[in-house]
């Protein structure tokens, strides 16, 4: 049955009807029987969750079996023991949000091995009946009353609780009628009663809080209870309302204020402005997998209008997540405040191997053959490419597992990845540029107005103040990232020298330090634990600054960004702060990245402290190794000495060997006013100091760091260098001696170079007024990208970085060319000495425009 958008919605009944014991609309308005609808729900549910007799059979899948019957087995323990205010020992109830979250979580885990095939407890009946009565109990004490819930934190009311428990209902649904009739429809009036987020006890979706991966997992949880209850119409609403997920976020017409989402250039944001592919848009992909099992043979998979939820899923596949993995691990760029935890990053691709697997199975029963055979593809690759494979038990499914293992399996065919091995990935809307080659993946992550400088929420991510200020990160082919990024990186580092950051040398506080607590607590200046003040100014803060993205074309780009204050210090300037909530001013500079083949060109210009009184240090890159390593550090001068000796270096080369990676850096100035200087320290630090709940166990690393300092009073400045992925020293030797790039203009207001060997210029205006850069002139702010072929042709491709623009006008001087072929957004000239072009930048969100010119 394939319903429309709109008869979804015209469907959706009154709050009222909605409340659980009320009747379900007329079957004769639906094209099947509404309960026979919801008992294919149910059992696409349980063999989601549970597996089937034949795939749990499989030796692929028995560990995964006997891990889920050992831990019900912890639980009936746990539950046996328990003391006064507790169901489970351990896990005092009453006050606390997380452990009643664990607590509904544990008795999930004891009914699911209940109902697991092939399991020792599968269909006991005591196991089943104790965890009955535990819900009973559990609900009477704890959860029912209205009146003395809510506290905490709302996640755990809206969505913590609610996953679990709706699982849970699904699952003893036969026993809890049989011993507690009534429990079922009680239990599911409380979740509709702390949705209080949400309006009359259903979805809201003008709220703040019922947005992207929240809300997929809200309805996710009320498609469930629908199920379970026989209520078709809550179904559909929870469909309806589910499926406005799938459809990418404009900015410029956006649907109930929402933000959240997927972006048509493939960005994620989650809490209205951060880059969260890595965690929130993993869970959104992984649940919109699930619904399209889940809803498999049912009649509710239309979704509406045409929606194609496969081919939805499979799109998010591939221009969100393909890009953000190098070699199995996810990138951290993409984390928001997740970054600091623990066994991020290899098992951080676990979800997007699971949902690949998924969704080749969902497209093959669909007839989508082409389909499934790439995501099998992209399985295999990911399989192969990855230093740490996934491990399959991590798998939500026992159905993921056996489908996993039979394309692994599988004799003859592709592993192929769903992107080029050369690609530039320019995800404007989270302000994030990914530039990969066979040999390494650069990451780029710059803030603006429009997205948040970093995340820190919970305790989690306490010292994040310059990850979104031109932070990279650069990942080498070979090397075990888990050494060198995630946890380890972030504990081990300085947050005031993260590579490509220019900060002030001075001491900040985290939030805990500052007021004692996680967050800023003032309700009368309206900052409570999830305010829009303590989103604003303290969990997330994006900054002033209007520039931040660039050009992109093929698998070239660029980057720009004037580095601002945050909105906090800019509050507190203008006197709408309170007088004890603390501020830090950022530093200065203009910057530009130029993303080659074999090297990524920096520049900076104005780089100072905007007051002249603090000292402020950019961090040209650092790496970590091992505490037993041996790194090696080679150079030569401008003159061709050995470096270090008399004069600055015209380049280095950073090499360690027991990772055998190496990165060398290409001095484009030959007599700049600050010299490099070049560190190798260990370092031994608590991963507590970045997250409140890690373990307080030390972590000794060494780090090289190479920075630019400059003294407190010192005037604006600029640098100039290209890091050199994998370089020998002997590559390294003719790139300075003669180098294939000319930097054309490093400025505040312009930053421009030409590539000779690869006939590019490249080049960020920031500033009103015209900009020459080589054979090109700029109108405004803007980025351009021109690459000139051997036959005359030129390829031209442009952006509006401050999305601000409604056009941008720039100027090829030589021999006139034309379009090849008519091209939407652009406008050709002939002028005196050249070529104008004009380019329609309304609304494109600092998307590129390219066109193809011959003479």
């Amino acid at each position: 049955m394939e319903l429309s958008r709109r008869t979804l919605l015209s469907a959706a009944p009154a709050a009222a009807a909605l409340a659980v014991g009320a009747p379900p609309p007329r079957a004769a308005a639906l094209a099947v029987d509404p309960k026979s609808g919801t008992a294919l729900l149910r059992a696409n549910a349980l063999a989601l969750l549970t597996g089937t007799a034949a795939g749990n059979a499989r030796p692929e899948v028995a560990p995964r079996i006997a891990e889920l019957t050992a831990t019900a087995r912890k639980r009936r323990t746990a539950l046996d023991r328990a003391g006064p205010g507790e169901l489970f020992a351990g896990l005092p109830l009453g006050s606390s949000d997380p452990n009643l979250a664990t607590t509904f979580r544990h008795l999930y885990e004891l009914a699911l091995a209940t109902r697991t095939p092939g399991g020792a407890l599968d269909g006991d009946p005591a196991c089943q009946q104790r965890a009955a009565d535990a819900l009973r109990e559990l609900y009477d004490r704890w959860y029912g009353d209205q009146s003395a819930g809510y506290y905490g934190n709302w996640f755990t009311w809206e969505i913590g609780v609610s996953t679990p428990l709706s699982r849970l209902l699904l699952l003893l649904r036969e026993p809890l009628a049989a011993r507690h009739p009534g429990l079922t429809a009680d239990c599911v009036r409380a979740m509709d009663g702390y949705l209080r987020n949400g309006r009359d006890g259903d979805v809201d979706l003008d709220s703040r809080f019922h947005t992207g991966a929240n809300l997929a997992d809200i309805t996710g949880n009320r498609i469930v209870q629908g199920a379970v209850l026989d209520q078709e119409a809550r179904v559909r609403k929870a469909v309806a309302d589910q499926f406005t997920v799938l459809a990418p976020i404009d900015p410029y017409r956006l649907r109930h204020g929402v933000t959240d989402g997927f972006y048509a250039d493939g960005s994620f944001l989650q809490h209205s402005s951060v880059a969260y592919t890595g965690s929130y848009g993993k869970g959104l992909l992984t649940r919109m997998t699930d619904t399209a099992g889940l809803l498999t043979g049912t009649g509710y998979e239309g979704g509406g209008d045409g929606t194609d939820l496969i081919g939805t899923v499979y799109d998010w596949l591939a221009r969100s997540f393909a890009p953000l993995i190098h070699e199995g691990w996810l990138l951290d760029t993409v984390k928001g405040r997740s970054v600091s935890r623990p066994a991020t990053g290899y098992p951080d691709t676990a979800p997007v191997v699971q949902a690949a697997a998924d969704l080749s199975a969902h497209a093959a029963g669909a007839g989508r053959d082409d389909l499934a055979a790439e995501l099998r593809a992209y399985v295999r690759h990911l399989h192969h490419t990855s230093r740490t494979p996934v491990d399959p038990s991590a798998f939500t499914s026992p159905l993921s597992i056996a489908r996993y293992a039979d394309i692994l399996a599988a004799t003859g065919e592709p592993a192929r990845d769903l992107v080029p091995a050369a690609h530039h990935a320019a995800f404007h809307a989270m302000g994030r540029s990914v530039h990969r080659r066979p040999g390494f993946t650069f990451a780029l992550a710059c803030g603006s107005r429009r997205v948040s400088l970093y995340e820190y929420m919970s305790g989690e991510n306490l010292r994040p103040w310059f990850q979104g200020s031109g932070a990279h990160q650069l990942h080498l082919a070979g090397e075990d990232q888990s050494a060198a990024f995630g946890l380890d990186h972030l504990t081990a580092l300085s947050p005031y020298r993260l590579p490509g950051v220019t900060a002030p040398v001075e001491d900040r506080q985290t939030i805990p330090e500052l007021y004692g607590g996680d967050y800023y607590d003032n309700p009368a200046a309206g900052f409570t634990s999830s305010s829009e003040a303590q989103n604003t100014y303290v969990y997330f803060p994006c900054a002033t600054g209007e520039f931040s993205g660039g050009a992109a074309l093929g698998p070239y780009g660029t980057a720009g960004l004037v580095l601002s204050d945050d909105a906090a210090w800019a509050a507190h300037r203008a006197g709408r702060l309170p007088t004890d909530f603390t501020a830090y001013r950022a530093a200065r500079a203009t910057r530009s990245w130029f993303m080659f083949d074999e090297e990524i060109v920096v520049l900076a210009a104005g780089v100072g402290d905007p007051g002249g009184r603090r000292a402020v240090t950019t961090t040209l890159d650092t790496r970590l190794a091992d505490p037993a390593t041996r790194p090696a550090l080679t150079g030569r001068t401008h003159q061709g000495r050995p470096w270090p000796g008399p004069g600055a270096p015209a380049w280095l080369r950073y090499a360690d060997p027991d990772r055998a990676t190496a990165v060398g850096y290409v001095f484009l100035d030959p007599h700049p006013e600050h010299p490099p200087t070049a560190t190798l320290e260990t370092v031994t630090r608590s991963p507590r100091l970045v997250r409140a709940a890690n373990p307080d166990t030390p972590l000794t690393r060494q780090v090289f760091a190479l920075t630019v300092h400059q003294p407190p009073g010192a005037r604006p400045t600029a640098l100039a260098h290209a890091l050199l992925p994998g370089a020998t020293e002997d590559r390294l030797t003719r790139y300075a001696h003669r180098p294939p790039l000319t930097v054309l203009a490093n400025s505040p207001r312009l930053q421009a170079v030409s590539h000779h060997e690869l006939g590019l210029t490249a080049a960020n205006s920031f500033t009103e007024g015209s900009h020459h850069a080589g054979p090109l002139t700029l109108e405004g702010p803007g980025s351009a990208l021109l690459r000139t072929a051997p036959d005359g042709s030129t390829e031209l491709a442009v952006a509006d970085p401050t999305t601000r623009r409604d056009h941008l006008t720039l100027t090829l001087h030589g021999r006139p060319l034309r379009p090849a072929a008519p091209t939407p957004g652009i406008r050709v000239h002939h002028v005196p000495g050249g070529t104008r072009i004009e380019a329609d930048t309304h609304h494109t969100y600092g998307h590129s425009l390219t066109v193809r010119l011959t003479p």
